[in-house]
């Protein structure tokens, strides 16, 4: 917040309590907003006929890895947890939604085996009924559905309106305790640059 139309180009570095709180809650805005827009790209390339795998598997994870994100406390708590999700309003399980994303996510990034294909090792024989030799054999795991990414993506967007207002809140209240500093103090901070973008 500012008194002024134009974007300054230097502030003071803002270190209480409340100005690393309001950053934390801009962080899991930008991990949300980037989950939506991996579902968005997921989408997109899982209508084409032949879908790219490798592109598929890598904005799933990365979807499901920034979505995981917002849910961790941290040191001033204001992740975002499983009441948020059901305030979110979005119809259905969407406890249980949120639950098996973070499976998904265990899975892909922390399982045991490897999440694009599952593989079996077995013995050919001979004609006799001795071992002739080794074959080795795979079968793939199906890639995300449209409908699933469609899914996270609609919860993604729902938990970022709720984040955006708890910034606005956050903003409000950090702001007021800054226009209570006097201009000594304010000089005093650090000064960091703020580039336009």
């Amino acid at each position: 917040m500012s008194d002024t139309t134009t974007t300054p180009s230097s502030a003071r570095l803002l270190s209480t309590p409340g100005a690393l709180g309001l950053a934390d809650l801009v962080a899991i805005f930008d991990d949300l907003q980037f989950t939506l827009k991996c579902c968005e790209q997921l989408v997109a390339e899982l209508a084409r006929p032949r879908p790219d795998a490798v592109l598929v598997e890598a904005l799933w994870v990365s979807a499901l890895n920034s979505y995981a994100r917002c849910f961790r406390a941290g040191d001033r708590g204001l992740g975002l947890t499983l009441d948020d999700v059901k305030a979110t309003g979005v119809p259905g399980e969407v406890a249980e939604w949120h639950e098996l994303l973070g499976r998904i996510r265990d899975f892909a990034i922390d399982g045991p085996v490897n999440p694009r294909e599952a593989y079996s090792v077995g013995v050919s024989q001979t004609a006799a009924g001795r071992a002739a030799g080794i074959v080795i054999t795979s079968a793939p795991r199906p890639l995300v559905d449209d409908v699933t990414v469609r899914q996270t993506g609609r919860l993604a967007f729902e938990l970022s309106r709720l984040v955006d207002e708890r910034i606005k809140d956050h903003q409000q209240k950090v702001f007021a305790a800054a226009a209570r500093m006097t201009a000594e103090q304010l000089g005093a901070l650090p000064a960091i640059e703020v580039t336009a973008g």
